[in-house]
């Protein structure tokens, strides 16, 4: 006899939610960001958008998308993102290989990209003909990924960015306002007719791009709404993922998407009997997991959360230099699970689908201290506060981001807000050598030096005297070298000696236990 299904609503299933183990646990996971938008060399990752537009305002990070699409590919009346869509071939890619490499340099979880901005589909999508199966690489990639990290027993998540297509489109129904081009509509504007004898025949523009804006109705954008929320219950359904994270500060288009919410967690009770799936938002909302963009909290938090970071501007992009590096990748993880969250790390591809050469290198040596430190990270806790330190303490004040990349127009009130875009870049002042963060495993204390230098520093948090009241601590050890670590622990604070460090060192790890 088959047990019968339950369908649960929205509020019981928030009301029984906690966040499940598996991404308590799992720390740190890598995001393929990865569309048909990667296609072009230059222009910033709202390529798609800024392509169409002279003047990007403050999106300064798009404002070489223009001149690049007309040198390179032409006007955009004539060549429009359609095309853009029609030159990716992912001819190389490789889901395989790619999450292997992931695992291997320490991922727990795998997170791809089903849309972005620019309302393309990169899965098997019954009600939106613009997918990934049907146009350019006329491969399903999600359905690639989903199959490959599940081979490896890994957890896997997509994202969904489209439900603000309407108005990011806009431009690309404009036109040049003065020049030899000026007057001429660009290709959002173009119907299912004109593309008789064109590659793109029996498609409608006005499927990708939306109705022009004057025949926005009330109805019309109804029905655009339930078909997000067909596409996506088929996208829960299809592949059964673990996490689902929409990019909005509330559920996408409201009602709808958080019926998918449901219906994602619906899909794991009942597998299940309880939810193991995460339901990610920007804002925080009963029932789902917080995510900061580009940035992580400042206090340490009761409930699990997440921090996403890229290398530059979420799509690869050759005139746009590195923001991370191995050490601030590493310093973004350790302040992530000192604080109760995980990091979710961007590889930005290439778009034939394999790793630029730069970003290889720096995951590789992320995954080599992992290797070493992992159990500081994995699977642990956070402890009575997050850290101590110059910065923890208020001595020293602490510029997290050196520099705000693809954020919109409202970049100044996110940094003003403190969380949403206030990573640690390349750009930022180094953490003094006294700053440390805590985590906990069982019986475990690991003690994490950010920015080690030859010498003493003391840890007032771990004094005998403390309002912490942490305890004494058995002896220490170095987890990279297995030294023991010489210590003196007071009424005032713990001071440590670093022994001799060769030029500036990634954080290392100290671990003990506090006696009985």
């Amino acid at each position: 006899m088959i047990a019968q299904e339950k369908e649960l609503s929205w509020e019981a299933l928030a009301d029984q939610y906690e966040c499940p183990e598996w991404f308590r646990d799992a720390k740190f996971g890598i995001w393929f960001h990865w569309g048909p938008q990667s296609q072009p060399e230059q222009g910033g990752g709202w390529y798609a958008r800024h392509m169409y537009m002279k003047d990007v305002g403050r999106q300064k990070f798009g404002k070489m998308a223009n001149p690049y699409h007309i040198q390179t590919y032409g006007h955009p009346s004539e060549f429009g993102f359609k095309d853009v869509i029609n030159l990716w071939k992912a001819e190389k890619f490789d889901a395989e290989a790619l999450i292997k490499f992931s695992k291997k340099n320490g991922a727990k979880y795998i997170v791809a990209l089903a849309n972005h901005h620019d309302h393309f589909d990169l899965f098997d999508s019954s009600h939106h003909p613009w997918n990934s199966v049907n146009i350019g690489p006329k491969r399903d990639i999600i359905g690639e990924f989903a199959k490959a990290t599940r081979n490896e027993n890994l957890k896997f998540g997509v994202t969904s960015h489209d439900d603000r297509f309407l108005n990011w489109w806009k431009p690309a129904f404009g036109a040049d306002e003065e020049g030899i081009y000026k007057g001429v509509s660009y290709d959002a504007r173009l119907t299912k007719e004109d593309g008789k004898g064109k590659w793109w025949e029996g498609l409608d523009p006005k499927d990708l791009y939306g109705p022009a804006p004057e025949d926005r109705t009330p109805e019309v954008i109804e029905a655009i709404k339930k078909n997000w929320q067909k596409r996506h219950i088929e996208l829960v359904n299809k592949y059964k993922p673990d996490l689902l994270y929409n990019d909005g500060f509330n559920f996408s288009y409201g009602k709808y998407g958080q019926e998918v919410a449901r219906k994602l967690y619906n899909n794991s009770y009942n597998k299940n009997g309880f939810v193991n799936a995460v339901m990610l938002l920007k804002r925080e909302e009963k029932g789902t997991v917080n995510e900061v963009e580009s940035g992580g909290s400042n206090t340490l938090r009761a409930e699990p959360w997440q921090s996403e970071i890229t290398f530059t501007d979420w799509f690869y992009k050759k005139d746009r230099h590195l923001t991370h590096n191995a050490r601030t990748i590493l310093e973004m993880l350790i302040e992530a699970v000192s604080k109760n969250g995980n990091l979710l790390l961007n590889i930005e591809l290439h778009p034939d689908g394999t790793i630029p050469a730069e970003q290889e290198v720096i995951i590789n040596t992320v995954g080599d201290w992992l290797k070493i430190n992992g159990e500081a990270i994995y699977e642990t806790r956070p402890w009575k506060v997050y850290g101590d330190g110059k910065s923890v303490r208020g001595e020293r004040e602490i510029t997290s981001h050196g520099e705000i990349r693809n954020a919109g127009d409202d970049i100044a009130k996110k940094t003003k807000k403190g969380e949403h875009y206030n990573q640690r870049t390349t750009a930022s002042q180094p953490f003094a050598s006294d700053e440390v963060r805590f985590t906990t495993k069982g019986n475990t204390f690991y003690i994490i030096v950010m920015n080690p230098a030859k010498g003493e520093f003391l840890i007032p948090t771990l004094g005998l005297d403390n309002e912490m009241n942490p305890g004494k601590l058995k002896k220490l050890y170095r987890l990279d070298t297995g030294d023991k670590v010489t210590f003196t622990q007071t009424k005032t604070g713990t001071t440590v000696t670093i022994p001799v460090i060769n030029g500036r060192s990634y954080p290392i790890v100290l671990k003990t236990q506090f006696k009985n």
